[in-house]
């Protein structure tokens, strides 16, 4: 396995940044506080883009990481190494890309480490990354399609927190670190035409709680967000699987009468990452517009 292509910030990042005012985000460090260290997997686009954005507003450094390819067993485009580099130049200077398919444990590994050697420690990761696919009765689903979502959208959760866990454990004490998932609304809902996409994010569920207990003592906790239908990407390929005008049909099945901006599930994500968040782990947060009542 190679390693990723990894592109620097323009500017050095290593010293500590200037208190902000109230109001700023989570994470955020105070006087005299090294910024923290952020590795988010699945950045390109989407809700994995937005918590890039939030991170760095909030003086987190952070390593920007995506495939930058699409996948031969998928029939819809994915990220792109543009659209990763975008994220991060809008983002700051505190921002460094990495390519890596979280299907890849090397790349994965190596991406860890380009964030050790840039910033000297990780203290929070995020398995944002994501494919749908499906529109057909779980036993007419390409086997390749099938194997893409199982490996990506849970194999790759499990990727990264067999190399990120390591990295946050290497921490001194007390630690403050934190492993992050995105599950879904679909990991407690029986969504027809979409069954493995369902049983990978109730995978992601099951492990992130087994993890939390697993990491008991060490301080570093583990929780995911349970999206609802957010305007990403994914949201559009659904559409087009159920045959629907436009996403904006599946606003309609959640109490807010809207679907969810990237923006409002990356901010959840950014709170558990943060101190507020230090009395939780193994929660599943739902940021679902109510689709879950």
């Amino acid at each position: 396995m190679t390693e990723p292509r990894t592109a620097l910030p323009a500017e050095p990042v290593t010293d500590s940044v200037t208190a902000p005012g109230p109001g700023t985000g989570p994470g955020t460090p105070g006087p005299g506080r090294a910024p923290r260290v952020a590795l988010v997997a699945g950045a390109a686009r989407g809700i994995g883009a937005a918590t890039v954005a939030v991170l760095a507003a909030a003086g987190w450094r952070v390593m920007a990481v995506d495939r930058c390819a699409d996948d031969p067993d998928l029939p819809y485009p994915l990220g792109s190494r543009a659209e990763l580099e975008k994220v991060a130049a809008d983002a700051g200077p505190g921002v460094a890309i990495a390519e890596a398919d979280t299907r890849d444990v090397d790349a994965l590994a190596a991406a860890v480490a380009e964030t050790e050697r840039t910033w000297g420690g990780l203290d929070a990761a995020f398995a944002v990354a994501g494919v749908i696919a499906g529109g057909v009765p779980a036993w007419d689903v390409p086997a390749g399609q099938e194997q893409a979502v199982l490996d990506i959208d849970l194999g790759g959760v499990l990727n990264l927190a067999r190399v990120a866990v390591p990295a946050l454990l290497r921490r001194p004490e007390p630690r403050h670190g934190r492993f992050l998932a995105v599950a879904s609304a679909a990991a407690t809902q029986g969504l027809p035409l979409l069954a493995a996409y369902c049983a990978a994010k109730a995978g992601v569920t099951g492990f992130i709680r087994a993890l939390a207990v697993e990491l008991r003592g060490t301080g570093i906790t583990a929780n995911a967000v349970s999206p609802g239908s957010t305007a990403t990407p994914i949201l559009d390929e659904s559409a087009r699987l159920y045959g629907l005008p436009s996403a904006e049909s599946f606003a309609l099945q959640q109490p807010i009468g809207r679907l969810l901006e990237a923006a409002e599930v990356a901010a959840v994500l950014a709170f558990l990452a943060g101190d507020g968040a230090s009395g939780m782990t193994g929660a599943i947060v739902p940021v679902d517009g109510g689709l879950g009542l």
